[in-house]
C-alpha cells in the first residue's frame, strides 16, 4: 500500500527556552507541545502558556489543542478552547484550567498539550426558516435516559 504525503506544519521558534512539538512514538497521533514558563496553578485557576512557537499550517488543515492524559489523570489539568486556524501566524497558547484539589506546578520546558493536525472542511451556511424533523428531534443532554 502507498503511503500518503503528510502535511507540513513549519514552526519558528521565538525564544532560546522554545521547544519544536513532537511525536513520542512513530504511530501517535498528536504531538507533544512544551511550555516555555513556570507557573503554579491553584485549584480553580487557569493560565494561558506561553510556548514559544508560531506556525505555518497548510491550507485547508488546523491543529486541535488537547489534554496530555497524564496530566489530566493524575493531576486534573485540562485544556480549555484549542483550535490553531492555517492563517493563524501569532504565538500558540494553551490554556490549561487545575481541575484538581491540589496545587500544581508547571515547569519551563514540561509537556502541557498535545496538538492533532486534522483536515478543516468549511461548511456553506445557510439561513431557513424550518429544519427537517428527525427522530430525535429536540431531545438533547440525558435523553437517551441511564442504560
Amino acid at each position: 500500500m502507498k503511503e500518503m504525503a503528510r502535511p507540513t506544519i513549519k514552526f519558528k521558534l521565538l525564544s532560546p527556552d522554545s521547544k519544536l512539538p513532537q511525536y513520542a512514538h512513530s504511530d501517535d497521533a498528536g504531538f507533544d507541545i512544551f511550555s516555555v514558563e513556570t507557573v503554579v496553578l491553584e485549584p480553580g485557576q487557569r493560565h494561558v502558556f506561553k510556548t514559544g512557537l508560531t506556525s505555518q499550517i497548510p491550507q485547508g488543515w488546523f491543529v486541535s489543542v488537547r489534554d496530555k492524559s497524564g496530566l489530566a489523570a493524575k493531576h486534573g489539568l485540562h485544556t480549555m478552547g484549542g483550535v490553531i486556524d492555517a492563517g493563524y501566524r501569532g504565538e500558540w497558547g494553551v490554556i490549561l484550567v487545575n481541575n484538581g484539589q491540589e496545587v500544581v506546578t508547571i515547569e519551563k520546558g514540561d509537556k502541557i498539550a498535545q496538538g492533532i493536525m486534522q483536515q478543516a472542511e468549511q461548511a456553506q451556511i445557510e439561513l431557513v426558516e424550518v429544519l427537517e424533523d428527525t427522530e430525535r428531534g429536540e431531545g438533547g443532554f440525558g435523553s437517551t435516559g441511564k442504560k
